[in-house]
């Protein structure tokens, strides 16, 4: 059965929003930034009463047009300034905060750790602490639920902007709770507001709220995506496609010079929980290989209670590597405002687990190996749980 969800931009539009009645507000939003009747932020904000004097854009920018990695360009928008913070900016000036008494984040997350939107959070909210402006979070849930989490915790060294905190990669949190978590292990300053929903439990998938889906990234277009990506954005450091440019990114995963057979053989052998690889041919249109014919596979989770994203990917790597020794290659820095560390590195916070997959270490070693750090995360996780 499904829940009746109330995001935090819905409880701001029915119950909170008379509080700020006449107050200067900025807004990070996106093009998922939309309530349970598809009206976005912008509009509720301003409909409310509340004066909305600045917006602000994350990565792929307010509209999502801009593909991964690709800076976003300030404009404005009803007369609105909307500034980018994906590019040469990432945080607000205190130019850009002046005047304002409360700033709100709007932003849908999927739940992995590399997704660019809770470090611009992050971020923002250092600002907002240093310009005495008070940071609102207008909570939405983890599309892939908030029970199951997997993979290594960063190591400090290898903290980025895909990796911003000693999160593991899949974290079950939401970005409210993920707020709180910062606030108090970082001892940031300035007043930190979160408005949570109502009706989401922590075993709710984003298809169990009876909320619409909006695409949170131009590569996020359906649940499916999210389920998947805790994992396969990890390709992404490799010169393997990972789907981008076709119309099932990162479920589709290959390359032109891919022995499929031998890598299914593999795969099979891991006795990977929850899917099924299907070999398959594909074509990006753009990205990775664009206009290449790829070999490889399509991946199908049968079974996403017991589907393993992370450990999975790590088995595509170690695979696809083993069997490709002369063509698979790690993918050269610069990543993600990374210059020196590799991107896989910073992708899997950790150069150590980069090296288990280079030297064939099981994968279910390489599994419990994480397994101690990732109970001690789940135990103080629970200090920041509002569900």
């Amino acid at each position: 059965m499904k829940a009746t969800v109330l995001t935090g931009l819905d409880r701001f539009s029915r119950y909170d929003a008379r509080k700020y009645r006449g107050a200067r507000f900025g807004l990070l939003a996106h093009q998922a930034s939309v309530s349970r009747e598809l009206q976005h932020t912008i509009d509720v904000v301003t409909a409310r009463g509340c004066h909305l004097r600045a917006v602000f854009a994350p990565e792929h920018g307010l509209s999502g047009t801009e593909q991964a990695l690709r800076p976003v360009g300030s404009e404005r928008l009803r007369r609105l300034p909307v500034y980018s913070l994906y590019g040469n900016q990432l945080r607000p000036t205190p130019e850009m905060l002046a005047g304002l008494d409360f700033f709100l984040f709007d932003l849908q997350d999927v739940g992995s750790r590399y997704y660019t939107y809770i470090s611009t959070m992050l971020y923002c909210f250092r600002a907002c602490g240093e310009a005495n402006v008070e940071f609102i979070v207008l909570d939405r849930p983890n599309p892939i639920g908030g029970k199951v989490m997997e993979g290594n915790l960063i190591e400090p060294t290898h903290l980025s902007y895909v990796g911003i905190h000693p999160l593991p990669a899949r974290h079950g949190m939401t970005v409210g709770e993920i707020a709180l978590m910062f606030k108090d292990q970082l001892s940031l300053r300035g007043k930190l507001t979160v408005i949570p929903m109502t009706g989401w439990k922590r075993d709710n998938w984003y298809d169990e709220t009876n909320l619409p889906w909006v695409m949170p990234s131009p590569n996020m277009p359906t649940l499916d995506t999210a389920t998947v990506y805790p994992g396969m954005c990890l390709l992404e450091g490799t010169n393997l496609s990972e789907g981008r440019g076709t119309t099932r990114p990162f479920e589709l995963f290959g390359a032109p010079w891919l022995d499929s057979a031998r890598v299914a053989q593999f795969l099979r052998g891991c006795r990977l929980p929850g899917l099924v690889f299907r070999e398959t041919r594909f074509k990006p249109t753009f990205n990775t290989y664009s206009g290449e014919v790829c070999h490889g596979f399509q991946m199908h989770v049968v079974d996403r209670l017991r589907f393993k994203p992370y450990l999975t990917a790590i088995a595509i790597l170690q695979g696809c590597r083993a069997i490709h020794k002369k063509k698979f290659a790690w993918r050269p820095p610069p990543y993600e405002y990374e210059t020196i560390k590799l991107p896989i590195d910073i992708l899997l916070g950790s150069s150590s687990l980069r090296r288990m997959i280079e030297n064939e270490i099981p994968i279910r070693e390489i599994e419990r190996g994480w397994r101690e750090k990732l109970d001690v995360f789940a135990r103080v996780r629970r200090h920041f749980l509002l569900y």
